[in-house]
Order: structure tokens, then sequence, then C-alpha cells
């Protein structure tokens, strides 16, 4: 057992922040010296004296033998890893890593189709080619929870040579699927499970939280520290155990995607949020949890308003389990779209989302939170439930617009190919049976509509232009206005 009081990594950036000496190495501010006084006025000069470079006792992000190795190998510890890395350009390039390290050119990876945008940037790196599967969609609530078991062991028996599984637990809503089952079905053709946990890094904190994906069998996740623990943004981890990932593979990966000038803020913005969760996690975590159950509770009896909450019947294949420090609020009872909510919330009542979907409006609830947030939360809604409800049939009258519901999709050409193919630039109304050749998504949460490699058709066309209208944002694309698509030129 390690000392999980220790953090070598803070420890020695503290040190040499503090220490007294004439710097003649990067970053040219020099410890906020040179520090423009607006970005001085913002933040202090104290933080740029830690903003420092890889000097001999800070130990080196790709070859680490010395207090950033130490660190790693406490989080591994703590978070139930046989090896992790920090990650200092977000959960996105572990999810490149993991298929980067798994699969090659024409290699097949099953997945589904509501991956994160970081998932199709992997395979463009690494022309792997996409098996998808559909999640399990629930038409009334109108969201897309995980893939099912079945559906995993359906795509090995018709693939069997793929070389990897990967999937998402927890989803951007909270639900988590059967990952316990599809990790046994995925080991049985001797491949590995990548999980993207991005929202997940607290799971392993508490008993009343969705089982650790590592704990569920997964041999790879990703987790962003930053979006549900105390790390900065951008900072996040990768995990492994087992056999059947090759860690070499995963640090030769990470050094093509990672900054050779790492953040030492970030790194040891890494090193604390995991002391801080190993000595103090379950209080944490039980305290947030309390929180959450608070203004699920409150926001459950305000007429026009409902909460997502556990299938009363126990769930199903892709929904076992509901992550409930996650807040989704379901408003199209008022007669609102979850944008128009979620805008009405920040501009009047300074309540901020972390996104708005067609009918529901989802919040994060972390160790950050404070009482006095979950009051003005029920109270904005209490307020907007009173003073903008309207009737509800404008909503229900879009629900077709689901994405997994109404959607085909045809991969014509691998992603990669698609994206480094010759292209050209059309109006969107002359896209239609055309071969994409950019990513196009509505964000957050950064699911992908369009891909590289897949046909445009008019009902992908209809859905992104009716979430535009509705106030939702599209980005990834080079027209962000939607008026063009870059198609593959034929």
């Amino acid at each position: 057992m390690l000392n999980q009081n220790q953090t070598p990594l803070l420890d020695a950036l503290k040190a040499n922040a503090a220490r007294l000496h004439a710097p003649f190495y990067t970053p040219g501010h020099k410890q906020g010296e040179g520090i423009s006084q607006p970005l001085a006025d913002l933040l202090g000069k104290a933080v740029f004296r830690a903003d420092l470079t890889e000097l001999a006792d800070l130990d080196n992000l790709f070859a680490p033998q010395g207090v950033i190795q130490e660190a790693q190998q406490l989080a591994a510890e703590a978070f139930g890893a046989l090896q992790t890395w920090f990650l200092v350009n977000g959960s996105t390039c572990g999810i490149e890593a993991a298929i980067l390290a798994t699969c090659g050119t024409g290699d097949k990876i099953i997945l589904p189709r509501n991956v994160h945008s970081s998932a199709i940037a992997g395979l463009i790196l690494s022309g792997a080619i996409p098996i998808f599967l559909n999640p399990e969609y629930d038409p009334v609530l109108d969201i897309a929870h995980s893939i099912t078991p079945n559906a995993v062991e359906s795509a090995l028996q018709q693939h069997p040579d793929a070389k990897a599984v990967l999937t998402v637990y927890p989803t951007y809503y909270g639900v988590c699927g059967d990952l316990s089952a599809i990790a046994n079905i995925t080991h049985q053709y001797n491949i590995p499970l990548l999980v993207d946990e991005a929202h997940g890094a607290h799971f392993a904190f508490h008993p009343e939280l969705p089982t650790p994906a590592l704990a569920a069998g997964a041999d790879l996740t990703v987790q962003s520290t930053h979006k549900v623990l105390g790390a900065m943004t951008q900072a996040s981890m990768l995990h492994i155990q087992g056999n059947r990932i090759d860690g070499d593979r995963i640090s030769k990966a990470l050094q093509l995607l990672q900054s050779t000038s790492p953040s030492y803020l970030l790194l040891a913005s890494l090193d604390a949020a995991r002391q801080q969760m190993a000595l103090h996690g379950k209080m944490l975590m039980s305290r947030t949890l309390q929180l959450a159950e608070e203004a699920r509770t409150r926001i459950s009896q305000i007429p026009g308003l409902s909460v997502l909450e556990m299938p009363l019947l126990g769930g199903s294949p892709g929904f076992i389990t509901l992550d409930k420090t996650r807040l989704t609020v379901t408003v199209s009872g008022l007669g609102l779209t979850g944008f128009e909510a979620d805008e009405i919330l920040d501009e009047k009542f300074a309540v901020t989302a972390e996104f708005a979907s067609l009918q529901h409006l989802t919040f994060i609830i972390s160790l950050g939170n404070t009482p006095a947030d979950i009051e003005q939360l029920v109270q904005g809604f209490t307020t907007l439930a009173k003073e903008y409800c309207r009737s509800n049939l404008t909503v229900k009258n879009h629900v077709w617009l689901n994405l997994d519901r109404t959607l085909d999709y045809a991969l014509q050409f691998s992603p990669r190919e698609a994206f480094f193919a010759v292209s050209e630039i059309l109006p969107l109304t002359q896209t239609n049976n055309r071969i994409c050749a950019e990513i196009v998504c509505p964000y957050p949460p950064g699911i992908p509509v369009l891909m590289p490699g897949e046909v445009i058709t008019k009902p992908v066309l209809d859905y992104l232009q009716q979430i535009q209208a509705m106030g939702g944002l599209i980005s990834g694309c080079a027209d962000s206005s939607l008026r063009t698509l870059k198609v593959v030129k034929e």
C-alpha cells in the first residue's frame, strides 16, 4: 500500500516555484515577470511562478522516472488500475490513444453510434473501420442509453476479427449499461474492452455510485478528472489493467497526441485531486449525493417538471443504474424546449446547466457544489414553471427528430479515407446522397450526427436544421452556420 497522503508532483512544483534563481528557459513570461498586467489582474502573479517547464526535479511526462512516475503510481492504486497515465490534452487524447494502441489500418472496432467526437478522431488517426451499434433508446424521454450485451455479442459473432470493443459508461445523462456483461462477452473473443468513462471518475469513491469501469472488467478506461473531481480543465487520466493492452503502445500513442511542453499546473492538479479523493473521497461523495438527492426530490415536485430516474421495473440492458450526481430535468411539460429553458435559467436566474437538449436540461452536481447552489437551482426552476409555462404541444410535436430513432447511417468510406480524400464545399441543399468529409455535431454533448465517410441523407439534414432552429449549436464542421458542408469530391 502506498501512502496516499503524498503529493510528490505537487510538492516538487511548489519547491521549484519558490526557488530563487535566474530563469533562462521557457516559458517566456519567466514565472510571471513578463506576464501581461490584465492577465495578472485576473489571476494574480502567484500562479505563474508555478507555470514551469520540464526542469530536472519535475520529471518528464513521456519518460517518467521521478515525481510524475510516483504520482501516476499513487493514482493507479487510488483508482484501482495496474498502470495510469496523466493526460494534459483531456480525455480526447486518451480515447484517441486507446484506439491507436489497439487498432491499425483496416482493423475493425465495435462501438456505439453515439460516441464522442474524440472516438471518430481516433478512427481517422488509426484507419480503423467502425462497426457501429445503435444504443438502447427511450422513445418516451427521447434519450439514448448504452449499447446492450446482446448487441455486442451479435456484432462479435458477425465480426469475430474485431480488435476491440469501445463503449461509453456513463452516458452524458449519467446512465450506465451492463458493463460487466459486455466485458465478459468481449473477453470471450480475447480482445480488450475500452471504456469512455469521462464522466465517471468519481465512481471509485462511494458505494452508492455505479461500479467503476475497471471493477466491472474494463481493460482500459479514460476519465475526465476535471469534469467531476478537483483537477483543472483539460486534466484527465487513462488507466489500464490486465494483459490485453500493451502499455508501451499506449505510451507511444500519447507521445503523438500530447504536447511536448505539458502544463505542470494541470499535472499537479491531477496529483492533488487524487490525494483529495483517496483521503476524503467517500465523505465528499456522500455530501455530493445528498445535495443531488435534495435537488432531485424538490424539482420533481414542481408541476410540469420531471427528473430522470431509474426505471421502476429495475432497468433494462442499456440502463441498469444511474449516477445520481447527474441531474436531468425534463422541461417539455412546460411547453419549453431545453434550449429555451437553458437560456431563461442562465439569463434570468444565473443558473447554468451543463447542456441542453430538445426536451431536457442536464446538470453536473459535484464536490464543488454548495447548498446555496442547490437552492438557487430549485428556485430558478420554481419560478420558471410559474412564470414561463406554455402549452406543452410545441415540444411534443418535435419528438420525431430524435437522432437515434429516425436516422439511418451508411458508411461508404472509412473515416480516415474520407477525411483525407479530395473534397469540395457545397451548399447544404446540394449535399443529399453525397459522402461527408467532415465531422458535424451538436455540442455539447459532442456526439457526431455526421462523420467522414457517411452518406448524407435528407433526414439527417432536416435534423441538423431543426436542432439549429431551436437554439442548438452545430460544431466540428468548417461552416458552423450550416449553409454549406464539405463532401468527398466525385
